[in-house]
């Protein structure tokens, strides 16, 4: 009889395999309170690689962290009337603390604009004040109906980022910039998550905002997940929360201001566009262990657990973050098994038979078989191995995209692309009443570019095409 497969295969029911691969990697498990998350120490120290990469280019475009409260006055998100009103369904909000009612409701910071805002006008009086480039590293909480773990969760990790500038033309391009330089950069080139960068049409552009751009990525089930969003919010902010300033003339001039933010929605992300039937596959670049290093048996006396942690040692001096797995009490199938489904890019085999001929056994997760090394040649070959499996799941991602990615003229074509992939149909088809007709089989514009494929400049330019299809 045949084993059965240690996970549901991602055709026979893709949500069942997602919820497998987060309980099986041991990744997250849901929280006490409905909706939220507790991210176990794999996934956290994925997440943090994660925070690193991002983190370094928020930086190089010249923001600077700070730290801001949980909680915030109501009378602070009322000041935006679309604000409040975009959030308002999910407030988690505070009446009572410290056994008696608050003379005002506290809110659970869904996003920190507000409070941010607040300081804002305090901290920018004169142009030379300007931009003023904040990051927050944060928890938010956002009330969830339908949680799904790393992708909607009512409490979820975040950078959030607020900046005020002293021209719409500066906010803009900074906004640009993030999406480019930050978001998008991080995706492909450490995710190995291939995006599509567009402009959000007006009906789904972030609460408060002029204009939104956004990253979107297609999952293996052919759904789109949202993965990270650069908002330009005009005048609106600054009026509400009086950023205003002094210019060289002196004159008083108001602040334009963005805000811009990436989740832990992409660790649901690097597990739906790189895992296989077979568990997940992480990418070398963010990977917690990039090699783990296996003792198949030891009949010797510990000769092979010895040689074992020597080749750990010196891979780990190269730079190398190297596990090593000597638990041989601990069937060697299984153990197989549980760095399959981790997705850690490589193992390193070794038994008393390796030791005998000064070899190793190089099993890749992906793409490539299994074959022996020399041991002094493991520090070489290995990371010019890790070097190519990055790469390999970009290119794999990408073609995976591209060959689900259909060109229509109706929005009844749309309806029917968008069953396993994205289309792209000219917005000037579309309107108010196509995206209407396409949200009633639950699929919405998930952004717009020009006809090259470039962010599109406006809504309504000639030329403009929608990506359209469902999502997460």
């Amino acid at each position: 009889m045949a084993k059965p497969p240690v996970l549901t295969p991602q055709a026979d029911d893709f949500p069942r395999w997602y919820q497998e691969v987060i309980a099986k990697a041991e990744l997250a498990e849901n929280g006490p309170v409905r909706g939220t998350m507790v991210i176990r120490p794999y996934a956290y120290a994925i997440w943090e690689r994660m925070q690193a990469g991002v983190d370094r280019r928020i930086k190089a475009a010249g923001a600077e962290n700070a730290l801001f409260p949980l909680f915030i006055p109501e009378s602070y998100l009322t000041r935006e009337a679309e604000h409040v009103e975009g959030f308002s369904p999910e407030l988690a909000v505070v009446t009572v603390a410290g056994g008696k009612e608050l003379d005002e409701p506290i809110v659970v910071r869904p996003t920190s604009e507000t409070v941010v805002g607040e300081y804002m006008a305090k901290w920018v009086q004169s142009y030379r004040d300007l931009p003023l480039l904040l990051n927050l590293w944060n928890n938010v909480v956002r009330w969830e109906l339908r949680p799904r773990l790393f992708l909607r969760t009512t409490e979820f990790q975040w950078q959030e980022g607020h900046c005020a500038h002293a021209t719409e033309d500066d906010a803009a391009t900074y906004a640009r910039r993030i999406l480019d330089d930050v978001y998008a950069d991080f995706m492909i080139e450490e995710l190995a998550v291939p995006v599509i960068r567009g402009r959000k049409p007006s009906s789904e552009r972030f609460a408060g905002a002029i204009n939104t751009l956004t990253c979107e990525a297609m999952m293996r089930d052919g759904k789109a997940l949202q993965m990270g969003t650069s908002h330009e919010l005009g005048q609106n902010f600054a009026r509400a929360f009086d950023i205003d300033y002094l210019d060289s003339s002196g004159e008083q001039q108001l602040c334009w201001t963005t805000s811009w933010g990436v989740s832990t929605r992409m660790m649901g992300g690097l597990i739906m566009t790189h895992g296989d039937d077979r568990g997940l596959r992480v990418p070398p670049r963010v990977a917690s262990v990039e090699v783990v290093v296996m003792v198949v048996r030891d009949d010797d006396a510990g000769s092979v657990a010895e040689e074992a942690r020597r080749i750990a040692d010196t891979l780990r001096a190269e730079g190398l973050r190297v596990r090593l797995d000597e638990f041989t009490n601990v069937g060697f199938g299984r153990r197989v098994t549980d760095w399959e489904i981790k997705g850690v890019p490589i193992r390193v085999e070794l038994g008393p038979r390796d030791v005998a001929e000064g070899v190793a056994t190089i099993a890749p997760r992906w793409g490539g078989d299994k074959h022996p090394v020399p041991l002094g040649a493991l520090a070489e070959a290995i990371p010019e191995l890790l070097r190519s499996m990055q790469s390999t799941l970009l290119d794999e991602a990408t073609a995976h995209r591209d060959a689900r990615i259909v060109d229509v003229e109706s929005i009844a074509e749309a309806v029917e692309a968008s069953a396993d992939g994205f289309a792209r149909i000219p917005w000037s088809v579309v309107g108010p009443e196509g995206e209407a007709a396409l949200g009633q089989h639950a699929i919405t514009v998930r952004c717009l570019v020009d006809a090259d494929g470039a962010v599109a400049a406006t809504e309504d330019g000639e030329g403009n095409v929608a990506i359209v299809g469902r999502s997460y």
